[in-house]
């Protein structure tokens, strides 16, 4: 007699354990990949202007809503240029200083969302041209921020202050902003030298290996658990505008002419064939230029294109004589050598770009200077039309002095020449103190490194699915173990 042994692994709730042990596995792998997917990212923005000497800047800045101490985080979301001059020219006439940030404070109010306009926060930062007003005129510098802050508190925003801020402030949020972008800060391994060049100043910021002899010139900052002791030093009056006061103050007092409207100053620092007439009012009406009663007297200002003869006239604002410690930049301020790799930015940048010199060694990057002061005045114009010519006749003295500075300033040298980098953006963000500046007053950089997962979301959801497959390839084995042979078997029974 034969009987007929069916497979139990056929019958029907053998199956549908199997069919729900697979969905249960591909039911976790989708469960673990949506529960971890970024979602739509909300963030939160932050508004800074810096009002310079020349002109002022609106920078909008977001970061993601709940990553707020992520090192890398916050980028620049739209810079605008406010037309006209900077807040300090407005001295005369200081409602208009407020005024004139209007254009530029309504496209914030339009790019960020309404919802977040309240706890947006805004910060205006005063640099070297608000702080020569306030040495000239301490009342009216006050009038120009009460008209600005007026202004912006007009607006739907967290207004957070208007302030001048100090050249050392401007010299390490310039550093903060740079290594920040870089990630330098988190990874530790090294930062980056920040060289900022403005209308009305100059900052030079680094971390110096040595001792720092001048505790005017070092500050200490704890980030992402770190230490950092920054050598940093702001040079008032040594911007690229005020400088070219000082360097025409000097030519002007060494013609040995008689002061009157018949005075010519043939400048080597500007185009031959370039001619002007300039009153002394131009020159003597800062605070960084003595020696000269204001006066409304004319000069005919002509220029001879002569690049060695510039650089001679450029070396005459820099003081030497005196330094009263081991190392000096000018003027006897202390200064250790420089160090390590330097970002320069701000009309470091702008001059040099223009000018194609970015890249050059030192000694080519001369060269090519000289043939630019050398070029005929209406070959210039002719080859840059576009550019306005106030802007254009200075690149000669703006080229040299930057050189200068750099070289016999700073000293810098020919074999470290090739650690500056000039630079305007650092992926989508603008190089200079403004981020920085806002990261501090946010606390948005830890003293300590913040916490993060055991695993990135690539490697949590990659050891998920890794670890499903292992379990699916598990009960495979098991039931290829326990199986039963498959259809049926007779036996014979007497």
């Amino acid at each position: 007699m034969l009987i007929s042994t069916i497979n139990p692994w056929h019958r029907p709730w053998i199956i549908c354990i199997s069919v729900f042990f697979v969905a249960g596995i591909i039911a976790m792998v989708v469960v673990a990949v949506v529960q971890n997917k970024p979602l739509h990212q909300k963030y939160k923005y932050g508004i800074v202007l810096d009002a310079g000497s020349s002109h002022t800047s609106l920078y909008i800045y977001q970061w993601p809503a709940e990553k707020e101490n992520n090192t890398g985080m916050v980028q620049q979301k739209l810079a605008c240029n406010v037309k006209g001059k900077g807040i300090s020219s407005y001295s005369p006439e200081p409602k208009k200083a407020g005024e004139s940030l209007k254009e530029c404070m309504d496209k914030a109010r339009d790019t960020i969302p309404n919802h977040r306009h309240h706890e947006t926060p805004v910060y205006l930062g005063a640099t070297a041209g608000m702080r020569l007003l306030k040495m000239e005129n301490d009342t009216a510098s006050e009038k120009v921020l009460e008209s600005v802050e007026q202004f912006l508190q007009t607006y739907p925003f967290s207004y957070q202050g208007a302030r001048i801020i100090t050249g050392q402030e401007e010299g390490a949020f310039g550093w903060i902003t740079v290594n920040y972008l870089n990630d330098y800060l988190r990874k530790a391994s090294g930062t980056l030298g920040a060289l900022d060049l403005g209308g009305a100043s100059t900052q030079i910021t680094f971390v110096s290996g040595q001792n720092l002899e001048s505790p005017d010139n070092s500050i200490d900052f704890r980030l992402y658990g770190n230490d950092y002791q920054l050598y940093t030093h702001s040079f008032l009056c040594y911007g690229k505008d005020q400088v070219l006061k000082l360097s025409l103050a000097n030519e002007i007092q060494s013609t040995n002419q008689q002061l009157t409207d018949n005075i010519t100053l043939q400048d080597p620092c500007f185009h031959k064939g370039y001619k002007a007439t300039k009153t002394f009012e131009d020159v003597f009406n800062s605070p960084c230029v003595r020696g000269l009663r204001l006066t409304q007297n004319k000069f005919v200002h002509v220029g001879l294109g002569d690049g060695e003869a510039c650089h001679a006239a450029v070396r005459k604002v820099f003081n030497d004589s005196r330094c009263t410690h081991s190392t000096c930049s000018f003027n006897g301020v202390f200064q250790p050598p420089v160090e390590g790799k330097f970002g320069a930015f701000s009309a470091f940048y702008f001059v040099m770009n223009f000018l194609n010199l970015t890249s050059y060694p030192l000694d080519v990057a001369k060269e090519q200077l000289a043939r630019y002061c050398a070029t005929p005045w209406n070959t210039i114009i002719q080859n840059h039309p576009n550019v306005k010519e106030k802007y254009l006749s200075e690149y000669c003295f703006s080229g040299t002095y930057i050189l200068t500075l750099l070289e016999d300033g700073y000293n810098f040298t020919s074999k470290n020449w090739k650690d500056i980098e000039f630079i305007k953006q650092i992926g989508d963000s603008d190089a200079g103190w403004t981020l920085g500046y806002m990261l501090n007053l946010t606390n948005m950089i830890p003293a300590e490194v913040p916490d993060t997962p055991p695993l990135p979301y690539g490697g949590y959801v990659t050891l998920m699915v890794l670890l499903s497959l292992m379990i699916l390839v598990l009960g495979l084995l098991a039931c290829k173990v326990f199986r039963r042979p498959t259809g049926s078997t007779q036996k014979e029974i007497i």
